[in-house]
């Protein structure tokens, strides 16, 4: 392997490190903490909801905030032409522990959370002759109010809703200017039964996988074709001289730093929660993935335009540092850095996701076609590993840093940005809610790595769709995946670590077929078909 095909690797390694593997869902106004402590009772048993509050300064339209309804009180309505603007007025005493001092004629009341129980705002408010109460939390993240168990006084007909406290700080702001009147309009649009940008991202996920398997298989052909070629016509000094070792422009993976890959993973997912709230460090995130970008869409590039340009492909120029260089490969170059510098220029547009896609995309295609694991045991200790860190860094994390670090760097909380750019995004167009659907590269890369690696041995093995273990592969895969996104809409949107389902599916189907079919030994020992591994010939005829 030459010089500049090892350092892509490597770096291709540090970026997919920094990647691994984050939640499949980001929204605006997720409902961070959790307290479904308190059991459900007649009063305190509504659902949790994401409430719209829209606001509005002497009538003009202004800012939109995010709430979450609490369990007890009155329903909010689902369709904003069912919503009527309302004043909105604080509260006094500001945290409504004691009944207001004014009588109010049917306005929204604000008060801070203080030390009271939420439902004794909400009983003074209703009893002040407000038409609902927005509670202003003492966080940035949004909090699920619920009752006491032993609590009684559950006969709130007014909504109580739950605000972030820089929500809050602006209304407050609002509110203080005496020259404006501020009204309200509070509703709960639902979201869609099914979220397109969901299959849309399942899709995508999906046929990555299946470009960069077939690449990969059809590169593993061409390679034993040439050695068979090799091997038949060179004379008996040359098979003495002839080398070992397969194609130069591929690397395998072993036990060992399949296992070190996870490890120094976690090491650097802690790094980024530490430091990507400096903006330095976001930009160095930036910089590095349009690096890895512009390679993989390079590559994909060549490798394509090679079929119609052939003889380009096949000139090379010497380069310093990066040795032999095709002149097609300079040809393309200009059109990929082009493209990437754009993409970092207007990353936080509108559109910015979809070249963040586009880059993302070649460059897990490209990585597919490069890094291979050699056999089932080095998949099964690399996906293994990487299962157990993927629960690890998304729940337990919890208990050692008091939030979950995987699903605090995937949603760039710290950063101010919209989220890291190693992981594949969509906006969730039919959703009122907005936000992204993600999936980070881990979650297509490794599951991808034993995916290609069956359709290799498919086609070694000279087996058929049904036969082999690919198709079972790739379906076992989109299961997985299918799971992790009605598990993630089963529980409120809270962010999943999509390992926990594809693995066992994966790697379960693997291991099951081989052990029924009798090819388990050669797939974790030799993971290449004997009679056709040109490697074995080459020992046969020396012998």
């Amino acid at each position: 392997m030459d010089f500049h095909r090892i350092s892509f690797v490597i770096f291709i390694c540090g970026v997919v490190l920094l990647s691994l593997n984050f939640p499949a869902k980001v929204t605006a106004g997720d409902i961070v903490h959790d307290d479904d402590v308190a059991p459900k009772k007649p009063g305190c048993e509504n659902v949790f909801v994401l409430v719209k509050v829209q606001t509005w300064i002497d009538g003009k339209e202004d800012a939109e905030f995010v709430g979450v309804g609490a369990r007890f009180g009155a329903t909010i309505v689902s369709k904003e032409k069912n919503a009527q603007q309302t004043p909105l007025t604080l509260s006094d005493p500001r945290d409504c522990c004691k009944p207001p001092r004014k009588k109010l004629a049917g306005e929204i009341i604000m008060v801070d959370r203080g030390h009271c129980k939420f439902t004794t705002k909400a009983n003074n408010a209703e009893a002040a002759g407000a038409s609902a109460i927005l509670i202003v939390n003492n966080q940035k993240e949004l909090y699920k109010m619920v009752c006491d168990p032993e609590e009684t006084d559950l006969d709130i007909h007014i909504p109580a809703v739950m605000l972030p406290q820089d929500a809050g700080t602006t209304l407050n702001k609002m509110l203080l200017n005496g020259s404006s009147s501020v009204t309200v309009q509070l509703y709960s649009p639902k979201r869609p039964v099914v979220d397109s940008a969901e299959v849309f991202l399942w899709v995508m996920a999906i046929g990555t996988i299946l470009c960069g398997s077939y690449w990969s298989a059809w590169s593993a052909k061409e390679t034993a074709i040439e050695q068979d070629k090799l091997l038949k016509d060179a004379s008996e000094e040359e098979l003495s001289n002839f080398g070992t070792g397969g194609s130069s422009t591929v690397m395998d993976i072993n036990v060992i730093s399949a296992f070190l890959f996870v490890v120094v993973a976690s090491c650097a997912l802690i790094v980024l929660y530490k430091l990507m709230r400096f903006t330095w460090f976001f930009e160095i995130l930036v910089v590095l993935f349009c690096i890895g970008g512009v390679e993989g869409l390079q590559t994909c590039l060549v490798a394509l335009l090679a079929r119609w340009f052939k003889r380009t492909g096949e000139s090379f120029i010497k380069v310093p540092i990066f040795g032999a260089v095709s002149y097609l490969t300079l040809a393309v170059s200009p059109f990929c850095i082009t493209f990437a510098v754009v993409w970092a220029v207007y990353r936080n547009s509108s559109f910015g996701w979809i070249g963040q896609d586009i880059l993302g995309i070649t460059l897990i295609i490209t990585v597919l076609q490069i890094v291979r694991i050699p056999n089932l045991k080095v998949g099964t200790v690399l996906l293994g590993c990487a299962f157990i860190y993927d629960i690890f860094w998304v729940f337990a994390s919890k208990s050692l840093f008091h939030e979950s670090v995987m699903i605090v760097v995937a949603r760039g909380d710290k950063s101010g940005e919209d989220g890291i750019p190693m992981l594949l995004k969509i906006p969730r167009l039919f959703d009122p809610w907005g936000g992204y659907s993600i999936i980070g590269f881990g979650d297509i890369l490794l599951p991808g790595l034993l995916v290609a690696f069956s359709l290799r041995y498919d086609w070694l093995a000279k087996k058929n769709l049904r036969a082999g273990y690919f198709l079972w592969a790739i379906i076992a895969y989109g299961l997985g995946l299918l799971i992790t996104y009605v598990a993630l809409n089963l529980m409120d949107g809270i962010g999943q670590p999509a390992l926990l389902y594809i693995v066992p599916f994966t790697l379960g189907t693997f291991l099951m077929l081989g052990r029924k079919r009798g090819d388990l030994k050669i797939l974790w020992t030799k993971g290449e078909p004997e009679r056709v591994c040109s490697h074995v010939h080459l020992e046969s005829m020396e012998e």
